[in-house]
């Protein structure tokens, strides 16, 4: 259609989108699926944070505009939490407030890249990063990394990936899709790079902070190098660990001079985040922390379940992630191998839609994360859907010939 922008070609809809609405579809017209496409938790959110929410609707707070980038209070315990857990300081005036964390990472982009910018990717990688990347007009830089690896970056791959064009890296710990999560030993020779090469901006998403198993460390590369600090923007948000998905609250800390640009395109854009969002997010941030421990000896549960019952599947190699609530097993094993239907499986995409149509078990292909033959699980889901959908998969890859 003539009507829409060139700059639409450059990128391409969102694959666990998609997934999920296909899953919803089937639903609705009566086929057992089990969706292990979304990246949500299945808690609710918290009472105290509910009814902070609640409070904010009947004072009146959350009846006007805000400030476009976030609400004092919200900043401030923005702030509190950085200095607490992470031994960063910010300036209120250093904090974006933004519509998720997708806007915030977005509002980044957009303010920083020029045509022929270049931003390097890990994969395998969130699906939306190298998108926002070529709408912004710049060009994804990609770095495969290897299973074997754990799914993590080494520091000569980085510095190969680096040239005099580009401005950011987009470092993801741990890791959508493939719940990596870097040590402080790892990081620290990424970093060690990075201060090699003074032209390269930092995109910190730490999303999944907080959810880490088997006494894992978490630490982010601010921390980390302390010669990056001015270089860094540190994304992260309310949606995962705190159940807050549909709430849509992301923030980050970083230079002055960024945040400052990042508030004037989001005052053209949408201006501020839900106000009732923005004083639920306060009570998140300041209020009881201790269901987290309690969902993550949950989240390790299931994850220690499916690591096993996908390794025991036909063709399937499934590596026991440390965070996040993803397993990326590879599907390599299968490539080649003919379906029930008589479908020959030359693709991960091959596979999941093979998956769907013949057991009801939504998963997303690994090409769509740029690192395939593969395809990621959310297990962020009812223990017994897992088991179950985790049989399905092993019956699947079993009647493969």
């Amino acid at each position: 259609m003539a009507f829409l922008a060139d700059s639409l070609k450059r990128i391409k809809p969102s694959a666990t989108i998609a997934v999920t609405d296909k899953a919803r579809a089937l639903k609705a017209a009566g086929r057992d699926v089990i969706g292990l496409g979304a990246g949500e938790p299945d808690f609710d959110t918290p009472a105290n944070i509910k009814l902070a929410a609640i409070k904010a609707i009947e004072s009146g707070r959350a009846s006007k505009y805000t400030a476009v980038d976030g609400i004092p209070e919200l900043k401030a315990a923005i702030v509190a939490k950085f200095k607490r857990e992470n031994g960063l300081d910010y300036k209120p005036s250093q904090i974006s407030v933004g519509t998720g964390g997708k806007q915030v990472l977005y509002n980044a982009l957009v303010a920083t890249i020029n045509p022929g910018d270049e931003v390097v990717i890990p994969a395998p990688y969130w699906v939306s990063y190298p998108e926002m990347v070529a709408l912004a007009g710049g060009v994804p830089v990609i770095v495969d990394v290897k299973m074997e690896d754990g799914f993590k970056m080494k520091a000569e791959a980085l510095d190969r990936a680096i040239t005099p064009k580009t401005k950011w890296l987009i470092f993801n710990s741990p890791s959508n899709p493939s719940g990596a999560a870097y040590t402080r030993a790892e990081l620290k020779a990424l970093t060690d790079v990075l201060v090699k090469h003074p032209q390269v901006h930092v995109l910190t998403d730490d999303m999944y902070e907080h959810l880490v198993y088997d006494d894992f460390k978490f630490t982010t590369p601010a921390q980390v190098e302390p010669q990056l600090y001015d270089r860094t923007l540190t994304l992260n948000g309310v949606s995962k660990a705190y159940c807050m998905t549909g709430w849509r609250i992301g923030y980050a800390g970083g230079p002055e001079p960024l945040i400052k640009a990042m508030a004037m395109l989001q005052s053209q854009s949408t201006s501020n985040p839900s106000a009732v969002s923005q004083w639920a997010a306060v009570e998140a941030l300041t209020g009881p922390q201790d269901f987290i421990p309690k969902h993550n000896k949950i989240f390790k549960e299931r994850r220690d379940l499916v690591v096993s019952m996908l390794n025991q599947a036909s063709g399937l190699k499934c590596p026991k992630p440390e965070g996040a609530f993803y397993v990326y097993p590879s599907c390599a094993g299968a490539m080649g191998k003919t379906a029930s239907t008589g479908k020959k499986l030359a693709t991960d995409e091959d596979f999941v839609t093979e998956l769907l149509e013949a057991e009801g078990v939504a998963v997303v292909q690994g090409s769509a994360f740029g690192l395939g033959p593969a395809f990621r699980i959310s297990y962020a889901t009812k223990t017994e859907d897992l088991e179950e959908a985790c049989k399905r998969i092993q019956r699947f890859c079993g009647n493969l010939k």
